[in-house]
Order: structure tokens, then sequence, then C-alpha cells
């Protein structure tokens, strides 16, 4: 019976669900809900022994040094979208299939970078803020409709953005990294009144957006990111806000997660933030949780489904 591990469910989304019954038919399952998975030595002493892995957090890193210590391991099954937290070419070379769940949150994290949009350009935050100290702040506010939309990464919560920013009537551009593209980067980042990005994080698209790019972009424009803090170069974002280099920004991911008090990202009152949650939804943990379980349950068939990276030989 293979042994299968959940080793960073903090705070527990997984324990108790349908996904962990079904889960429980596949082989034995151990289930940790303490903090602990993003220490290396930890996170080999819950995986070690075990034959498959259902990530569910991204601060578990899944590196050539626990895949050498976990030698048993022959799976690691990602809940969402996002790699950067595994080493894919040690899992290829050690023999160990890496799958995700891709386009389960597509349609929450679209809604939510609209959602965004929408907060920064009309200041809600801060104006509701206001209004509860007891001022009654009429300002001019920004609007969606007949504004140009640049959705840089074309994948399926790329494509839902772009869809809703037509359904607002707005002017959509799209840049993918695979070539098919409205227009290039530098036109795209010049016309946008708003920049969304949905790109996937790998050397390539890391640092996409530096002080160059916030050069092109109009003093107007707002920066709507839900993909990886690290698409952005931190200090060109920070300098770009808080010299008005553009209008704003929407941020559910940032390069230091949580947050840490102090952070000059929370100064800036032309920021609105979350808590890097726009896929957490009810219907997105369920739908992620099962499709995660379901690939587990594949593979152990020997139809492996959503890899993104198998074995080398």
């Amino acid at each position: 019976m293979p042994l299968i591990v959940v080793p960073d469910d903090f705070p527990s989304v997984f324990e108790g669900t349908p996904a962990h019954e079904r889960l429980k038919k596949l082989g034995e399952v151990r289930v940790y809900t303490a903090r602990g998975a993003d220490d290396p030595a930890e996170l080999i002493r819950r995986v070690d022994g075990a034959n498959a892995a259902v990530n569910i957090r991204a601060h578990a890193r899944f590196t050539d040094e626990v895949f050498a210590a976990c030698r048993s391991l022959k799976l690691v099954s990602i809940w969402g979208t996002g790699t950067d937290n595994v080493d894919l070419e040690a899992a290829g070379r050690r023999g160990i299939t890496v799958c995700n769940t891709p386009g389960v949150n597509a349609f929450a994290v679209a809604e939510h970078a609209l959602a965004l949009m929408l907060a920064t350009a009309r200041k809600i935050p801060r104006i509701d803020r206001e209004m509860r100290g007891g001022a009654w702040p009429r300002e001019m506010l920004g609007q969606l409709f007949g504004n140009t939309l640049g959705v840089f990464g074309a994948g399926k919560i790329g494509a839902r953005v772009a869809e809703l920013g037509r359904a607002f009537g707005m002017d959509v551009r799209v840049w993918s990294a695979r070539g098919s593209t409205s227009a290039t980067r530098d036109e795209i980042l010049r016309a946008a009144d708003f920049v969304a990005l949905h790109l996937r994080l790998a050397p390539e698209t890391r640092g996409f957006l530096g002080r160059r790019e916030f050069s092109l972009m109009k003093k107007t424009a707002i920066l709507v990111n839900t993909g990886r803090g690290a698409l952005v170069e931190r200090e060109a974002l920070l300098d770009a806000l808080a010299q008005g280099k553009i209008a704003g920004a929407g941020l559910d991911v940032f390069h230091d997660e949580p947050l840490k008090p102090g952070d000059p990202i929370l100064a800036l009152a032309n920021v609105v933030l979350s808590p890097h949650n726009a896929g957490q939804t009810p219907e997105v943990i369920r739908d992620g949780l099962l499709r995660a379980v379901e690939n587990v349950e594949n593979f152990l068939a020997s139809r492996p489904t959503d890899v993104v990276v198998g074995p080398v030989r």
C-alpha cells in the first residue's frame, strides 16, 4: 500500500474534506497541519518514505536536496498552477513526476484581478476608510470602460481576464510568452491604462517589469499582479509607486510572503493589497483538491494526468 503525504496543510484546508476521504482509499495517508514545511529538514522528515506528496502550500519547497533524501518519492501533485516551489529539473532527473491543477482557479483569480482594478481605480478602500472617520470624500475616480487593458499572459487566467475586460468595454491587448500577441511588450505598456500580470514565474519572466518598463507606462496607469511577486522588480515597483511614475497598483502577490510589519509597500496609499488569496473560494478549494487527488489516483493507475514534468530517462 503506497504512503501518501500532505506535508503542508497549514492553515488546514484539506483534512476532513471529500478530497481527503478519496485520498485515503488510495493508500496510507499522513496529513501535517502544523507549521514547519518551509524548513527543509522538517519537510524531509515529513516526506521521507512517502511514494507521493500532495503539495498544498507554496512555502514547502521541493528542492534537489529534498528529492535526494526522499528516495521513495515518485510523485509531487500540486494543488494550484504555480510550480516555482519545485525544482523541476531535479525532479525529472531523479525520476519524479510533477503534476498540477491548471485552470481550476482561473475564474476566481480573474474575478479578483478585476476587483483589484476597480478597487484601485475607484479608490474604494481609502474612501471607505475616510467615510468611517467622518469625511465625505467626493473626488474624481477612474473607470474601466473605454480604457486600454494590457494583459500579460495568455493562459487560462489571462484569457479570462481579457474576456472580462472586454465585457467591461475595455480595449484589450494581450501579450503571450508563446509569441501569439496583440503587439510587442513595449507597445502594450505604452498604451495601457491598466496592466495585468498573469505570467508563469520562470527564469525568463523573473523581473518582467523593471525600471525601464515602468518608464514606458503612463503616469495614470494601474498595475495589477495576481501572478507572482518576483515578476516585478521590487525596488522598481516601490519607486514607481512612491514617485508617481504610475498611478497605483492592486497586488495579491509579493516578494516575501507573508508581508512583514514595516514593509515599505504597506505605507503607500496608492496600493490595494490582498494576501495571495485570489483563488481562495470554496469552489476552487473543493475542485482543486479533488483534482490534485485525482492526479495521484491516475498516477498510481499508470496513467498520469496534468503532468508538468516526468522522469528523464
